[in-house]
C-alpha cells in the first residue's frame, strides 16, 4: 500500500465484546473500523469476543469502511489465538490485523508468516491482509524503523499514547492531551518519529486516542496537531468524533481547489504546447516541480475524502 492508499482520518475503535457497538459501528461514518480484542476486552470475556467479531465481519455491512482487528499484544497467551480464530473464521472479510505494543521487527514477521500460512491453507491471497503496527513504549519507537520495514504487509503506524506515557513515566492522566507543566508539546518527537519511519517506507501515520470523549473541541485541538505535521488520520472513540477528525484529516477545500490548478497549469507549462517551462508564475505564486509535489499530496487527501473539484485551470491564449 501507498501512503495515499486506504483512507484513515477516522479510526473507529469498537470493543469485541459488544454486539450492540459491533452493529452499531457499521452504519457510522468512520473511515476504518477496528474491532478490538485487547484492552477494550476483558480477559474472561475474549474468546467469546472473538466469535463476536467473526460475526460481524462475515455478517455485517461494512462497505467503504477499512475491516481491522486489534488483537491482543505478543507478551500475552491470546494473541495466537486472536489470529488463527479471526482468520480462519473471517479472513475473507478482513482487511488488516492491528498488532499493539509492538517492540521489534521480529513480532511484525512472526504475524507476517502466520498470516502467509493461514492464507495458503484457506486459498486465500497470500499477503492481502495488512498489517498495523501501533508503537506504544520506549523500545517500539526506538526500533520503528526496522518495524515499518519488517514486512511489506505493513500499511500503518499508529501511536498508543496511554500505554507509552505509562512506559515513560510521563507525570500526566489526561490521554493525548497537553501537559499543564511543559511549555511545549510533549508529544511532537514521538509523532516525528513515527512519521518519518513511516514516510520512509511509503507508509500512513496515524494519531492515537483522546479519551475525553465528550469535549469534541478539545479532541479537534489535539488532531490539528499531528494533521499539521502530516499524519494520516487519528482514533476515534466515539462517533461524536468521528466528523471532527474526518474534517481535521482532509484539506480544506479551497487548498484542495488550489493543489488542482497547480497540479494542471504546471502540468499545462512544462508541456511542448506550454513552452516547456520549469518554474512559473500561477497568478501571484510562482511553482515549479517542488510545488507539484507539495500539490500532489493535498490532491491526494482530498480526493481520498471525496472533495470534488469547484475551479478549473484554463490556459492562457495568444
Amino acid at each position: 500500500m501507498t501512503v495515499a492508499g486506504r483512507p484513515r482520518r477516522s479510526c473507529l475503535a469498537v470493543p469485541g465484546s459488544s454486539v450492540k457497538m459491533l452493529g452499531k459501528a457499521q452504519g457510522l461514518p468512520a473511515d476504518q473500523v477496528f474491532l478490538d480484542l485487547e484492552d477494550a476486552v476483558a480477559p474472561l470475556a475474549k474468546p467469546d469476543a472473538r466469535k463476536n467479531v467473526v460475526a460481524a465481519l462475515n455478517e455485517g455491512d461494512w462497505a467503504g469502511k477499512t475491516r481491522v482487528v486489534r488483537v491482543n499484544d505478543l507478551t500475552t497467551p491470546w494473541t495466537y489465538r486472536d489470529v488463527i480464530d479471526v482468520v480462519e473464521g473471517a479472513g475473507a472479510h478482513l482487511d488488516c490485523v492491528m498488532l499493539p505494543k509492538v517492540q521489534d521487527a521480529a513480532q511484525v514477521q512472526w504475524l507476517d508468516l502466520t498470516l502467509t500460512q493461514l492464507e495458503k491453507t484457506l486459498g486465500l491471497p497470500v499477503g492481502r491482509i495488512g498489517i498495523e503496527a501501533q508503537i506504544e513504549n520506549a523500545a517500539g519507537l526506538v526500533n520503528v524503523d526496522a518495524i515499518a520495514a519488517a514486512s511489506p504487509r505493513v500499511e500503518t503506524i499508529i501511536f498508543g499514547p496511554a500505554d507509552f506515557m505509562a512506559s515513560i513515566n510521563m507525570r500526566s492522566l489526561v490521554v493525548g492531551g497537553l501537559l499543564p507543566d511543559y511549555p511545549g508539546d510533549p508529544y511532537h518527537y514521538i509523532l516525528m518519529r513515527i512519521l518519518m519511519a513511516a514516510r520512509m517506507h511509503d507508509l500512513q501515520a496515524v494519531d492515537g486516542p483522546f479519551l475525553q470523549i465528550r469535549d469534541t473541541d478539545a479532541f479537534r485541538e489535539v488532531a490539528k496537531r499531528s494533521a499539521a505535521l502530516g499524519f494520516d488520520g487519528k482514533w476515534v472513540l466515539h462517533p461524536g468524533q468521528i466528523d471532527a477528525a474526518n474534517e481535521v484529516y482532509s484539506p480544506a477545500q479551497a487548498d484542495y481547489d488550489h493543489a488542482e490548478l497547480i497540479l494542471d497549469a504546471y502540468e499545462h507549462y512544462t508541456s511542448e504546447a506550454g513552452g516547456r517551462l520549469g518554474a512559473v508564475m500561477l497568478g501571484d505564486e510562482m511553482i515549479d516541480e517542488a510545488s507539484r509535489k507539495m500539490a500532489l499530496v493535498v490532491a491526494a487527501k482530498g480526493r481520498a475524502a471525496g472533495l470534488t473539484r469547484t475551479s478549473r485551470f484554463t490556459p492562457p491564449t495568444g
